[in-house]
């Protein structure tokens, strides 16, 4: 009974080592030549360090523009917080407006808000204007459609701002949508 040999048998056999010499060629173990195998290597480690090199430099172009992204958006937190208390503030305004327009109080808080107004917009807030604009829902985060006379799709009222930092949305704008005329 003959015995079968096994893929990897079959493989190593089919294969000269290197104290084997192929069937057909003349030279021994000496016939390859050693500067080959030397010039192999040393391509090898010059790809490889040009890679090394590459990856490299591309690590300190990311490192750069993370700090870069860091440093710009360090304070969203912080104004995340200040455009709350602005919220707050403006509605306090709201109230006080009513006694009167003439107040000292009314005329104080009215140069308050002006003073954070313009320190949001030093550190890069904008605010988004939504009303009668198309509603986007990148901008605009929808509370109800309510029929209107404006077309569909368009901002009727904002109940909260929204703000945008640098040109990152800090938050979306609170809105109520059209959703066309009314159905008589």
């Amino acid at each position: 009974m003959k015995k079968i040999p096994s893929p990897e048998q079959e493989i190593n056999s089919s294969t000269p080592t290197k104290q084997e010499s192929p069937a057909g060629s003349a030279g021994g173990p000496d016939s390859e030549d050693p500067m080959a195998g030397l010039q192999a290597d040393l391509d090898r480690f010059r790809d490889l360090a040009l890679r090394s090199q590459a990856d490299f430099e591309n690590y300190k172009k990311r490192a750069a523009r993370e700090k870069d992204d860091a440093i710009k958006y360090a304070n969203s937190a912080l104004l995340q917080q200040l455009v709350s208390i602005l919220d707050n503030f403006e509605l306090g305004l709201a109230a006080a407006k009513n006694h009167g327009d003439e107040s000292s109080i009314y005329s104080g808080m009215v140069l308050v808000q002006k003073q954070l107004n313009d320190l949001l917009a030093e550190n890069g807030l904008e605010p988004i204007e939504a009303e009668g604009n198309k509603f986007d829902p990148n901008l605009h985060e929808a509370m109800a459609h309510e029929p209107s006379e404006s077309p569909e799709g368009t901002v009727v009222r904002q109940a909260r701002r929204g703000y945008r930092l640098k040109d990152r949305l800090l938050r979306p704008a609170r809105v109520v949508v059209s959703s066309g005329p009314a159905k008589k």
